[in-house]
């Protein structure tokens, strides 16, 4: 069992946890940051970044990630792989509880992210970053002129197949329900009404995506009709999915203020209900809508501030 104290504790190694290392390092905060997987976030699974500032030229998601890794450890930041399980109060001191052990902290800053809920489909793991993308923003460009799939009724999912139609050829929306049906875009009309005018935009009615076809990347599409069962190969060079994020919450129910949907709530100076716990990234109750590298690590680096502040005032 650990039981070092540390001035803070990370939680996640995304660019939300990772900036706020960085930041909390070069304050001089005796830091550790656990990650239960490999440090990296969801970039670790995309391929090339071109978005995010400071690099000219386009970077792959595993090396910008290992980037921040190391300039985190360069200030002298701990970097450990845990799975953490709990965190709580403990008197004036907090707790985090990880299957490492028991670590003592006097903050935490909660960065565990989110992951996308991904598409129930035969083939959909295997081309995931080959084609198949859960992020409009992040990979559209390498669909220039080409010809797309988006599935996703809702507001992110038109959202993005707008994104989408001014880069590539054709967007084609998945909608597994029939046309007439009132509920079939649960989207805003705003935005319905953009899709339905946009020349580059149709939709696939009543239908669902079965199975993703391809050798080395996706290449076509099995398309089942909800009406009849009729299955049918369709050809694409690219489907994005938009179907809802899943936040990394489960260790932290019935401890943080969490909203309808699991994520942490904060207050402007990204604190938690609990003093002293600190949330930052795509965990985060606002920042979560928008699932940007960049945002997150802005969120981190505010939380990072705050922590230097809140540290400040108590000693």
């Amino acid at each position: 069992m650990n039981t070092r104290q540390y001035d803070l504790i990370i939680i996640g190694a995304g660019p939300a946890g990772l900036t706020a290392a960085i930041y909390a390092g070069r304050a001089l905060l005796n830091t550790l940051l656990l990650e239960r997987t490999l440090p990296g976030g969801q970039l670790n699974e995309t391929d090339y970044v071109e978005n995010f500032p400071g690099f000219e030229e386009k970077i792959a998601g595993p090396q910008l990630m290992g980037q921040m890794k190391r300039q985190a450890e360069r200030f002298g930041v701990k970097i450990e792989i845990a799975a953490v399980t709990a965190i709580a109060a403990e008197g004036e001191s907090l707790s985090v509880t990880s299957d490492r052990g028991t670590y003592f902290t006097r903050t935490i800053i909660v960065a565990t992210g989110t992951r996308p809920r991904e598409l129930v489909a035969a083939g959909a793991a295997k081309f995931k970053g080959r084609g198949l993308s859960y992020c409009a923003t992040c990979d559209g460009y390498f669909f220039r002129n080409k010809d797309v799939l988006e599935v996703g009724a809702g507001d992110a999912g038109l959202t993005a197949a707008l994104f989408l139609s001014k880069l590539v050829k054709s967007v084609g929306i998945v909608v597994r329900h029939p046309q007439h049906d009132p509920n079939a875009l649960r989207a805003a009309p705003l935005l319905r009404q953009r899709a339905e005018e946009n020349p580059k935009v149709y939709f696939v009615w009543n239908k669902v995506i079965t199975e993703v076809l391809g050798e080395t990347h996706l290449k076509a599409v099995k398309l089942q009709d909800l009406a009849t069962g009729k299955e049918e190969i369709m050809t694409t060079d690219g489907v994005f999915v938009n179907i809802g994020h899943i936040p990394a919450t489960d260790f932290l129910r019935g401890t943080l203020a969490l909203d309808e949907s699991g994520y942490i709530i904060t207050d402007d100076k990204l604190q938690t209900n609990i003093p002293g716990v600190f949330a930052a990234g795509d965990i985060r109750s606002w920042a979560n809508r928008y699932a940007q590298a960049v945002v997150a690590a802005s969120d981190g680096a505010v939380a990072a501030i705050e922590v230097e502040k809140y540290l400040a005032n108590r000693r």
